[in-house]
């Protein structure tokens, strides 16, 4: 009887003892690695320093102040995100080159590199569209009943976000620009958009017309920056298909007081813009007359008219009759027809300037560049020795 009273407590601490090491062991084994880990042997797996190319952006912490963008230029720096998994970049194969219609970014606005030139505008549609003058559609081109063109035509479907070229304020918004009456449906310039700008030049105020609109999505008075969306391509008005029509006034709003646009809009970095002055023997103007452009290194061939007559209105420094933009640095060929007799000069577009020339009938062509504005050439007489008579 005493031995049964005094093994029950024992057996009941060696019990407890044995369950205490039982569950140690098991905590021990879970906190060390596994027995088999298999091998990483992927091999397109990358280390964790690289970032894919498009990350999902980590949402900043909820004490951190969402940054303000003052303008459409400036950037907004985020964290990178951390991936927990590695990741793998495929890169297409390079293919050939396109010959398409595909072209360098642009120059920063505003662009000059003359004192003269006045690269100030954007294009007003995308990088992703055509967004260069159609080659019959230039300024000073002759069509609808000997009306000189004021603008350059852009080509684009219905539908194409309009963006504007440079910062300001809007002065007209709808139908009516060309008779001034906004009831006007049957306006040349069918739904259209005027932009006064911030700046000028040479002390005159600047405007850009934007015309043929299906839709306008802007008002009279609200101001809008660089690239802004103003409404879309369409064809109202006196047009033969759907396009943007594109205007630079200075010194007021009105359809006389046009300049060149090609002149404004910012050339593709490594590109240039050619300018010419054609006249006969006597310095008359030679009015629509074909110059022929071909690139010596490629053979490509462009053509351009000179300006008609009426309401075009040249640049006071290179007082031009033709220019063509968007042409890629390098030699050219020039060729104008004056008489039945090919007349050819080698020219060279500067990326980013303004190749200018001037051609005078019979005399041929001058490189020379375009005197200052209100200046005048000076000779000075050479005096000539009088023969002393005996």
């Amino acid at each position: 009887m005493n031995n049964l009273m005094t093994s029950g407590p024992v057996r009941s601490v060696v019990q407890s003892k044995g369950i205490l090491f039982i569950l140690l062991i098991l905590l021990l084994s879970a906190c060390g690695s596994p027995a088999n880990p298999e091998p990483d042997n992927n091999p397109d797996l990358v280390p964790h320093d690289f970032i894919d190319l498009q990350p999902t952006a980590a949402p900043l912490p909820a004490s951190t102040p969402t940054p303000v963008c003052p303008n459409l230029d400036c950037l907004v720096v985020t964290p990178e995100p951390i991936f927990d998994e590695p990741l793998r970049f495929e890169l297409p194969p390079v293919g050939a080159e396109p010959v398409s219609a595909w072209r360098p970014a642009l120059y920063p606005v505003p662009w000059a590199l003359n004192p003269y030139d006045h690269f100030y505008f954007v294009r007003p549609i995308a990088a992703d569209e055509v967004n260069w003058p159609l080659a019959n559609y230039r300024y000073g081109g002759v069509f609808f009943d000997d009306v000189t063109h004021t603008g350059v035509d852009i080509p684009a479907r219905p539908g194409t976000p309009v963006l504007a070229a440079g910062p300001g304020t809007v002065t007209w918004a709808g139908w009516g620009l060309f008779s001034g009456d906004p009831r006007n449906e049957n306006d040349p310039y069918g739904l259209a958009v005027v932009i006064r700008h911030d700046f000028g030049h040479e002390g005159e105020m600047l405007f850009t017309v934007y015309a043929h609109m299906r839709q306008v999505d802007v008002i009279t008075g609200q101001w809008v920056d660089t690239g802004q969306y103003i409404g879309e391509v369409g064809d109202t008005g006196f047009t033969t298909g759907p396009h943007l029509h594109f205007e630079v006034r200075i010194g007021g709003n009105n359809f006389f007081q046009t300049r060149n646009p090609e002149l404004w809009i910012v050339p593709p970095q490594g590109w240039g813009v050619l300018a010419g002055r054609v006249m006969d023997s006597n310095r008359n103007l030679l009015l629509s007359r074909t110059v022929a452009i071909e690139s010596i290194r490629t053979g490509r061939r462009w053509s351009v008219f000179t300006y008609g007559p009426g309401s075009v209105r040249p640049d006071p420094y290179y007082n031009e009759n033709m220019v063509i933009s968007d042409l890629p640095a390098g030699r050219y060929i020039v060729t104008i027809v004056f008489e039945g007799r090919n007349y050819r000069q080698e020219i060279e577009i500067r990326p980013g300037q303004v190749t200018y020339f001037t051609f005078r009938g019979e005399f041929g062509y001058s490189l020379d560049p375009p005197s200052p504005p209100g200046m005048e050439r000076i000779f000075t007489p050479i005096p000539v020795s009088t023969p002393v008579r005996p």
